[in-house]
């Protein structure tokens, strides 16, 4: 399954831990959101790492779970960074 993970954390130091647990799962596409293509318990180790480094009353965070339908109809345009974690298409 592939997840758009994006985040907004209020505290620097809990930003850069949380950035880098994501950068462990997944591919940069923007400042706060990552590409993470991964087996179910895969993202539940991801988001509970998310979860452990974040406070409720200041950050928030959200994971959009995309069908294998959903990224057959993605659309991308501009420059894309490959790793070989993503699934890159060039059309």
């Amino acid at each position: 399954m592939l997840y758009l993970v994006a985040y907004d954390i209020a505290n620097p130091k809990r930003l850069v831990r949380v950035a880098k647990t994501c950068e462990d799962f997944g591919v940069r596409v923007q400042y706060s959101l990552f590409e993470c293509r991964l087996e179910p318990d895969e993202f539940q180790r991801l988001w509970k790492a998310i979860l452990a480094e974040m406070d409720d009353d200041e950050d928030r965070a959200v994971a959009y779970p995309l069908d294998a339908r959903a990224t057959r109809e993605t659309l991308t345009a501009g420059t894309m960074v490959c790793s070989e974690r993503a699934v890159c298409y060039l059309v």
